[in-house]
Formats: structure tokens, C-alpha cells, sequence
């Protein structure tokens, strides 16, 4: 998580961070099991793609922060991988991330899926949002996402369904993808918020170091173009970027996997797999840059990376202490 920036009438404030009298500031941490919607409703609100979105369950592995700004507020978004019973060491590190991002959080949105009833993932996650917040009360918004998808009689039994798994401040009804309750659920988080500067320049999206994006670009090509195990096998390193001239950049990554087999999938015959994973995610990473991208992928088996902790330290999967 973004170390706070610490909030003082004793210091020169920078013309970038000056803002009207009363202007807000805080955090809020998207919560929930795997494939709710939360990097839809993130992306939705910072209006540009900073988050991987697929139908693939626990394809978010980090905390993406992702920056909303309104004329009097500044909020910062932590969208966290998916609360899930994790079964393996990667597991593990995705519900700790989860776990690590509600330290500071200002407002917590518990999103749930209206397509369906509650789940024992979604059980999982209310009873650890319940458990962790229990010393430190902070407002929990119920947030019942895909309400597109349902008819109003279903929405109504489902959205009693998840308010019985604890106590919320409110319950928002919204659409992601449509954007149906998402201006009234942006005025109840800056409701919530407390007054003062913003914690990053006006204007910024995302504290996002340059490699991640372009890890996570790649990556949702995998996910795009892969199937049953294989996605979920799949770790991205960025070994190289150079800013060749303005309009040029060159972009070196290694893509691991757990198995022979997995790289086969992945380079396809003749290489035609691995030419159309590039190819979707040179796209991206170019919209990322705003520049041309050479783009140049190796890929590698590091066997059951996702058991070993010294890998997943590798691949950056672990917090630094």
C-alpha cells in the first residue's frame, strides 16, 4: 500500500496538491471473492484501464491502486485480489495482499455478485472483513454489482441474502459495466471520507511502477487466449524496457510457467500462440506508453512456482519487508 502522506498546517503545500476549502481524501478498498467486478468498478471510476478484467477467476495478484477525482475529492482506490480459500502458496500471498490492504482504509466496499446467492467464498470473505475490522470499526458499503444481469424480484432476495452475512452501513445496488448506481455509490465513499490535501498530485492515475502494467498487459493476453490451468500457471517478468526515442520503446519479458506442456500451449504451433499473446499485448502496452513497442517474449518452466516462495519472491509476489 502507498505510504499515507502525513497532513500538516506547518509545511509549503506544492500548487499541484492545493485544492478548495473542505476537499476530501482517503482510501477505499475494494473487497470480495475472486471475479465480482472489482477492476471493472475500478477501471469504471479512474476512466482508463489500470486493471486486468476477465471472466477468469483470481486474476488480479497485487494491489492496483487506482486514483478518483472529483471537484472536492481525491479517493484512492485499492483494488486487492480476491478473498478465496487458497491452495497453494500463491494462494496464500493473494489473501494476505487482501488482507494487508484494509490496514488505513478510510472505507471498505464489500462487492458481491446479484447473479448469484451467497458462496462460501463470499461467506469466507464477509467473516474475514468482520473479523479484521472488529477492533477498528471503518464503514463497510455493501456493494451488489451486475444488478444489470438480474430481475428485480431475484436482486431483491439476493441483496437480502448478502446483508445477512454481517453488518454494513449501507447497501449500494450498481453496474460495473454499465455504470448504473456508480455516481450514488462515489458520493456515499466521499461521504465517508475525511477532509484534507490530496495524497497524490491532481491528475495522477495510478502508482503503478512502469513494469507492472506492462507484466499485467501480457499476462491478460495469456488469460485472453489460454485456458483451464494454464492461465492461472502463468507469471510475467518484465526483464527489460528502453525508451529508445519518443515515439520507440523496447519491452524484454519472460513468461514462466509450471510445466513443458503449459509452454507449449503457450508458444503454439509454429509459434503462433505466442505471436498472438504479443500481439494483443504490444496493443495494450502502447496505449500504456503512448508510444510504437518492440515487444520481444521468452518463455520459460520454473516447475510449481506457484508452492515455492523463493520463486514467488522472484516474480514479485511477495511483500518486501
Amino acid at each position: 500500500m502507498a505510504l499515507k502522506r502525513r497532513r500538516s498546517q506547518e509545511v509549503e503545500i506544492p500548487s499541484e496538491f492545493l485544492v478548495p476549502q473542505g476537499f476530501k481524501s482517503g482510501y477505499a478498498v475494494l473487497w470480495g471473492k475472486p471475479n465480482v467486478g472489482k477492476s471493472t468498478l475500478l477501471n469504471y471510476l479512474v476512466g482508463e484501464k489500470i486493471a486486468i478484467v476477465s471472466p477468469k477467476p483470481q486474476t488480479t495478484r497485487n494491489r492496483i491502486v487506482g486514483v478518483v477525482e472529483t471537484e472536492n475529492a481525491q479517493i484512492v482506490m485499492l483494488d486487492t485480489p480476491g478473498v478465496h480459500y487458497p491452495r497453494h502458496k500463491l494462494g496464500e500471498y493473494l489473501v494476505a495482499e487482501a488482507r494487508a490492504a484494509l490496514e488505513g482504509a478510510d472505507v471498505v466496499l464489500f462487492m458481491v455478485d446479484a447473479t448469484e446467492p451467497p458462496t462460501p467464498d463470499d461467506e469466507r470473505a464477509a467473516e474475514l472483513l468482520n473479523s479484521l475490522l472488529r477492533e477498528a470499526p471503518t464503514p463497510v458499503l455493501l456493494v451488489v454489482n451486475k444488478i444489470d444481469a438480474v430481475s428485480p424480484a431475484v436482486l431483491q432476495e439476493r441483496k437480502l441474502l448478502y446483508e445477512s452475512l454481517g453488518r454494513y452501513d449501507e447497501t449500494v445496488l450498481i453496474s460495473a459495466l454499465t455504470g448504473e448506481g456508480v455516481p450514488l455509490l462515489l458520493r456515499k465513499i466521499i461521504d465517508r471520507l475525511p477532509e484534507g490535501p490530496p495524497y497524490y498530485p491532481l491528475g495522477t492515475l495510478t502508482d503503478q511502477p512502469e513494469k507492472l502494467p506492462i507484466a499485467e498487459a501480457i499476462r491478460e493476453a495469456v488469460l485472453h487466449y489460454t485456458h483451464e490451468e494454464v492461465p492461472h500457471a502463468v507469471a510475467v517478468v518484465v526483464d527489460e524496457i528502453d525508451h529508445r526515442s519518443e515515439n520507440l520503446a523496447y519491452v524484454r519479458a519472460t513468461i514462466f510457467v509450471e510445466k513443458e506442456s503449459q509452454k507449449g500451449i503457450i508458444i503454439g504451433q509454429g509459434g503462433q500462440m505466442l505471436k498472438k499473446i504479443g500481439t494483443m499485448a504490444r496493443m495494450e502496452i502502447e496505449r500504456w506508453l503512448g508510444k510504437k513497442v518492440y515487444l520481444e517474449l521468452w518463455v520459460k518452466v520454473a516447475k510449481n512456482w506457484r508452492k515455492d516462495e523463493n520463486a514467488l519472491r522472484r516474480f514479485g509476489y511477495f511483500v518486501k519487508k
